[in-house]
C-alpha cells in the first residue's frame, strides 16, 4: 500500500483497499494537477473489489494525465477485479499489463 515516486516522472501506487484506495486516487490526481508530468502506474495485487466511487476517481485520473499526454497504466489486477472492468465496459479504456515491473518498464523506455 502507498504511493511512491519512482522516478523524476513516474508514480508508483500499490493501491489499499477501500476506502484508503478512494483516499490514495484523489492524493495522486493532486500531485499530477499539481505537476503535470508525471506517469503513473496503478497495482491492483491487493484489491479484490473496485467501488463505483473508485472507478470514477480512476476515470479523473486517467482524463487529467491525457490531458497532460501521459499515461495511466494498471498492473497485477486479479481475474475478479478484471472482471469489474469488463462488466464496466472499461477494459478498452484503461491500459492493462500484467505485472507493476513491466508497467514501469514500459514507461521508461518509449522513445
Amino acid at each position: 500500500m502507498g504511493i511512491q515516486k519512482w522516478s523524476d516522472n513516474i508514480i508508483l501506487i500499490n493501491l489499499a483497499a477501500e476506502p484508503q484506495m478512494g483516499e490514495e486516487l484523489q492524493t495522486v490526481t493532486g500531485m499530477v494537477i499539481e505537476k503535470g508530468d508525471y506517469d503513473v502506474v496503478v497495482d491492483f495485487a491487493d484489491i479484490d473489489i473496485v467501488t463505483s466511487s473508485s472507478i470514477a476517481k480512476l476515470l479523473k485520473l486517467r482524463k487529467v494525465l491525457t490531458d497532460c499526454d501521459h499515461r495511466l497504466v494498471f498492473s497485477t489486477i486479479k481475474p475478479q477485479t478484471m472482471s469489474i472492468f469488463a462488466v464496466t465496459g472499461l477494459e478498452n479504456v484503461f491500459e492493462f499489463v500484467d505485472d507493476q515491473f513491466v508497467a514501469l518498464a514500459s514507461l521508461q523506455f518509449v522513445v
